[in-house]
């Protein structure tokens, strides 16, 4: 039971800082597009890449921040009856709608991949002015939604252990490392 609370912590120890550092990846978007706007409007130079990095690092950014947000409830939710549920209640329903999470995301990894992978095989680029390649950023989307599925697993296996009355291995908005949470 312990190494299963460990992996968990982990997983959600290593999607909380992925999802801190692509956090800054907001940053890089702004400066980009007030660099677009700046040359566009004042020098009349418009730039080919500023928007299409833009792009794709939000592109990144949506996908690489999922299992963030599911670690700290992040998601859009509707709460109106729920909030009200006992801690017990909410972890049934959780179990219950955690089915449409896991067929989504199977989705998601199925046709992310095939899509990561046909990109990478053809070094696919974006047929723009600038050119840059695609395959990295594509690549992401398997990768965030295997992240995803991870925390979602972890989701559920807490859920599973408050429905029991074992207790919840993880808080529900933790900032700790690994190891640092006890039962």
């Amino acid at each position: 039971m312990r190494a299963l609370q460990a992996v968990m912590r982990a997983v959600t120890w290593l999607n909380d800082r992925l999802g801190s550092w692509v956090s800054y990846l907001v940053f890089f978007m702004f400066v980009f597009l007030l660099l677009e706007v700046f040359f566009r409007y004042m020098l009349r130079s418009p730039t080919v890449w500023t928007v299409e990095l833009t792009q794709m690092l939000f592109g990144a950014y949506a996908v690489l921040a999922g299992g963030y947000l599911m670690a700290h409830n992040g998601h859009v939710s509707v709460d109106i009856l729920y909030m009200r549920f006992p801690p017990r209640v909410k972890a049934a329903v959780d179990i219950f709608t955690s089915i449409l999470f896991f067929l989504f995301l199977g989705v998601l990894l199925w046709f992310g991949s095939q899509l990561a992978w046909e990109s990478l095989e053809r070094l696919e680029t974006s047929q723009s002015a600038w050119n840059p390649p695609l395959y990295p950023v594509k690549l992401m989307i398997p990768l965030g939604a295997g992240l995803l599925l991870l925390q979602g697993i972890v989701k559920l296996l807490n859920d599973i252990f408050i429905l029991l009355n074992i207790g919840q291995v993880l808080p529900q908005d933790s900032d700790d490392a690994p190891g640092e949470n006890q039962l």
